[in-house]
């Protein structure tokens, strides 16, 4: 094979190398930076998450702050989250869009988690919440009676997973008052033994009379499916 014949060959050689080679190049890029990201991943965890709470917008309000080149304009949202099974908290979100600011008060929220005592559906006695200027009043209900409240009251009573409670607003209607003070009330509450316990007197002296017979009906059912 002559040296002009040998030379053409090496250059078809060379020639075909450099054009496979930003081919191979192209399909190994992706590998380069590792296993791609499943961005469904993160979504499908945030909705579960998501999904264990009650969340609850209360109010949203547009406020506005004024600066040298005019005003500012930004969103407030009062949110209620629970779990509807005595665990509830209620946050504060400010942003200058209403969706991220109903994600900063429900991050409060779950910082602000406490949990209530319920006897069944209802609450353990009455009790009478106040922040500033509002007063709110729960008291116990037989069950089937539902959550007799208004907006913001029924919101923190539904997170908190009291379906069966009668409720009346004694002070200001201002929506941020109100969601606190039932707040507060539920944070009053306490457990009948544990009040029992505190006195120093029988559970049955402390325990209300539809509570006894709540727990001598389960007792007795017990007994009968042993």
């Amino acid at each position: 094979m002559s040296d002009a014949t040998t030379q053409n060959v090496e250059n078809e050689v060379t020639e075909q190398a450099a054009a496979t080679a930003p081919v191979e190049r192209e399909a190994r890029e992706p590998r380069r930076g590792g296993r791609e990201r499943n961005p469904n991943r993160d979504r499908g965890s945030r909705d579960a998450e998501k999904s264990q709470f009650l969340e609850r917008v209360v109010t949203i309000n547009r406020v506005s702050k004024v600066v040298k080149g005019g005003r500012r304009f930004s969103f407030t949202a009062l949110v209620v989250v629970g779990d509807g099974n005595g665990l509830v908290g209620v946050g504060y979100g400010k942003a200058r869009e209403v969706p991220l600011a109903i994600s900063k008060g429900v991050e409060e929220a779950k910082r602000n988690f406490f949990r209530v005592p319920r006897t069944g559906s209802s609450i353990p006695h009455p009790v009478q919440g106040e922040a500033a200027a509002g007063v709110v009043l729960l008291r116990p209900a037989a069950a089937g009676t539902g959550v007799i409240a208004g907006g913001p009251v029924r919101a923190v009573l539904e997170c908190a997973g009291i379906h069966d409670v009668l409720s009346k607003s004694l002070g200001s209607s201002n929506t941020i008052n109100i969601v606190h003070a039932t707040v507060q009330a539920l944070k009053q509450l306490e457990e009948p033994r544990a009040v029992a316990a505190r006195r120093g007197l029988d559970f049955d002296q402390v325990a209300p009379a539809r509570l006894i017979r709540a727990e001598a009906d389960a007792a007795a059912a017990a007994k009968v499916g042993a």
